[in-house]
């Protein structure tokens, strides 16, 4: 007897108000008993606790539910419609106007066909069922259908045994069993069984596979059959109740439940108790697999996989793209080299008459005094200590010559990017030097506002005397035909360890849609420009970790500013 049709007078009384969505269930367990003395007193039982209250649906689960129902039930309940739930060979063939009755059908000739399918060498098979008058009545029907197997199998009933001795049993069956699974209400000492822990406590000892007749239990020991499905059996008698709450003419009709689905099996069992999967029935679907790890994880092998290839084949990308950017650093650096060395000698062609003036002035001073000495010596009686006051003035004005020319020359060769401790201060006084010529000549005003407390700065002397120098040539070059002209110069400590420089002009500015673009290589706004300049500057300025930009004047022009950091890595 299968666990979904429980036990004697099993009734189930659903009592809806409103709407069925708000259905209380409510479920009764008379005595196990065929005694029409506990069943008259389980009947006042039930009108005493429904009294004056009117039921839309009662679901009676088995024969002998139904039966009570039927007896003791309708007095009480004349008009309650009743859904019925019971084996097929049970329908009793007058159904009330008010009844329904959904049939079940249970296999069982196909249970022990398939135990000899999938164990054909099978030969003995213990059956597991109670005493109750139920199990009495499956127990006599079992016979009844194992009856063709008899001259193949011996069948053993353990109805006559306390369910401690079943245990005994099973846990020393001889090899070829196997045990049928039935049901257990009552052992053969009247205890009661009800709870699904029979059949776990008889796999734990068991020395044979245990089948059954429904999948209540599968999964907590059950080998496998061929079997309706419990979920599928429930909802569709769900299905029906609901149907009937819905106002559906269904009584007095008998209607066919859910029949036997495909064969499956617990493929843990089947492992145990080493089943073959070719001795299966055709199409047996096969649960709790233990799954390779190509079954288990195959998207995520392939993918792993798949992650493992594109990123062999990005490191070879990124490392042929390194030797790539490397030599393409190389290139522009070399480049970057070539047109750094072609602005200073473009700059030099600018500030020459600059150049000349700073070197003529020493030499003129030099031949006047030495002109000075010779007359002094050509006298009568030479004043020797004239002359040497002039000779030395002649070195001193030989060695400032000498320097000139140095700071020139260093200036305007190619660079080895060495960076030192630089006074910025000092290395803006040094540029404004060279081109004090350019701002006389152009009526330019100079005003500087040099931080003395201006913090030393890691960098590369020349190229920054070079950014400085491009920085105010383009100024000088902006104010050409616009007055007032004034150049400011400011220095200052920016943020922590950083300095900051700027040069301001009073000239035509730089238009704001161009100040995006200014830094870039090539672009110019100069007639005669090469777009080198600028580009050229932040390069440097970047390269330092530091950065350039431009913003309006206060009143009209532009004003340069670039950042240095203090030290080589920062910034």
């Amino acid at each position: 007897m299968p666990n979904w049709l429980p036990g004697i007078f099993a009734l189930s009384l659903i009592n809806v108000r409103r709407n069925f969505s708000k259905a209380i269930p409510r479920l009764f367990p008379p005595p196990r008993e065929a005694d029409d003395s506990v069943a008259v007193r389980y009947a006042d039982y039930l009108a005493a606790l429904f009294p004056d209250q009117r039921l839309d649906l009662a679901v009676a689960v088995g024969s002998p539910a139904m039966n009570f129902f039927r007896r003791y039930g309708r007095p009480f309940f004349p008009t309650t419609p009743m859904l019925a739930i019971v084996e097929e060979s049970r329908v009793p063939p007058d159904l009330g106007a008010a009844d329904t009755v959904v049939t079940t059908s249970i296999d069982l000739f196909g249970a022990v066909d398939t135990i000899l399918r999938v164990l054909p060498e099978t030969d003995n098979i213990s059956v597991v069922i109670g005493s109750s008058p139920l199990e009495q009545y499956w127990l006599a029907k079992g016979r009844a259908a194992f009856e063709p197997f008899a001259g193949r199998v011996s069948f053993r009933w353990l109805n006559d045994l306390s369910f401690e001795e079943m245990l005994k049993h099973v846990a020393m069956l001889p090899p070829r069993s196997a045990i049928l699974f039935n049901n257990l209400l009552r052992d053969a000492i009247g205890v009661g069984y009800s709870d699904h822990n029979v059949v776990t406590k008889i796999h734990d000892v068991a020395t044979a596979p245990i089948f059954a007749f429904d999948d209540t239990d599968f999964g907590q020991g059950i080998v496998g059959g061929s079997w309706p499905s419990t979920q599928d059996l429930s909802r569709d008698y769900a299905g029906v109740a609901l149907r009937i709450l819905r106002g559906e003419a269904l009584g007095g009709l008998k209607l066919t439940g859910l029949r036997t689905g495909p064969p499956k099996f617990d493929w843990r069992e089947m492992q145990r108790w080493g089943i073959s999967e070719r001795h299966l029935p055709p199409g047996s679907v096969i649960y709790f697999r233990a799954s390779t790890a190509w079954q288990e994880y195959n998207r995520q092998i392939l993918a792993i996989g798949a992650a493992i290839i594109i990123q062999a084949a990005l490191i070879a990308g990124l490392l042929h793209e390194r030797q790539y950017r490397r030599r393409a650093e190389r290139m522009a650096r070399e480049t970057m080299s070539e047109l750094t060395q072609m602005n200073r000698l473009a700059t030099a062609g600018e500030l020459s008459a600059s150049i000349a003036h700073e070197v003529n002035q020493p030499l003129t001073g030099m031949v006047l005094r030495a002109d000075a000495a010779l007359r002094w010596l050509a006298g009568d009686r030479p004043d020797i200590a004239k002359v040497r006051e002039l000779v030395s003035d002649i070195v001193s004005a030989g060695h400032r010559a000498s320097d000139i020319v140095v700071s020139i020359r260093a200036m305007f060769k190619r660079e080895m990017d060495e960076r030192r401790p630089v006074d910025i201060n000092h290395l803006i006084t040094t540029v404004l030097a060279i081109v004090l010529i350019d701002l006389r000549n152009n009526g330019i005003e100079l005003r500087t506002q040099l931080d003395e407390h201006l913090p030393i700065v890691e960098c590369d002397r020349v190229q920054v005397q070079q950014v400085v120098l491009n920085l105010v040539m383009n100024a000088i070059e902006s104010m050409h035909s616009l007055r007032p002209r004034v150049l400011n110069i400011q220095s200052e400590p920016s943020k922590p360890d950083f300095v900051h420089v700027s040069i301001e002009d009073t000239g035509t500015g730089v238009d704001p849609s161009d100040v995006d673009r200014i830094f870039n290589l090539l672009f110019t706004t100069k007639t005669r420009g090469m777009g080198m300049g600028l580009s050229i500057c932040r390069s440097i300025i970047e390269s330092h970790g530091g950065r350039i930009w431009v913003s309006p004047g206060a009143s009209r022009g532009s004003i340069f500013h670039f950042e240095l950091p203090t030290k080589v890595g920062e910034g």
